[in-house]
């Protein structure tokens, strides 16, 4: 079983390449560096996900996203709208500068971003100086743990760490919306 971490040592984790289980507004979740394409194929590999779909990128401020978020491809109300719903659980996909890579927006020209309100997520992204990648703690297909112990035994045992904590008690994952034309993709 992977060790409970602080939020410093689960920052340090993340820093050396590790995958982390870490809990978010409704459930647990995996992440890693999103910048490392090595920890990044792992977390795919350890989920069973297709490179493909993307991944969601958390962050604890906007000023996070600087560079990686193309905000000039977007009219002002659409990026109002975007900016209006940070922190919270909020995730919008957005037009991806070239610095963000193939392995996390997948077949994608955008990116899923979020800007959380969870503590425990902003207190390790604030840590970390940097988003992270953000994707449910289970195999793909199978239902997103909203405990520590939900998480499937196998999959809590590959993570290199779990940051304590519990989710934020929300009763579902944070809805998934088009930045460019605020059509909701998951509610």
């Amino acid at each position: 079983m992977s060790a409970l971490l602080t939020v410093p040592a689960a920052a340090d984790l993340l820093r050396r390449g590790g995958v982390l289980a870490y809990p978010t507004e409704a459930v647990w979740g995996l992440g890693c560096d999103p910048f490392d394409e090595a920890a990044v194929l792992r977390l795919l590999a350890l989920k069973q996900r297709e490179l493909d779909k993307g991944l969601i990128l958390i962050a604890a401020n906007l000023a996070q996203f600087d560079g990686l978020l193309d905000w000039g491809a977007l009219p002002p109300e659409r990026r109002a709208e975007v900016v209006a719903s940070w922190p919270g659980p909020h995730t919008w996909i957005v037009p991806a500068t070239s610095r963000v890579p193939r392995w996390i927006t997948g077949a994608h020209a955008g990116v899923a971003a979020r800007v959380s309100a969870h503590p425990g997520v902003v207190a390790l992204c604030t840590a970390f100086a940097a988003p992270l990648v953000s994707t449910s703690a289970n195999p793909a297909g199978a239902a997103a743990p909203t405990t520590l112990a939900g998480i499937d035994p196998a999959l809590r045992a590959a993570v290199d760490g779990i940051l304590a904590g519990d989710t934020g008690g929300r009763d579902r994952p944070s809805d998934i919306r088009d930045a460019r034309s605020g059509a909701r993709l998951r509610a």
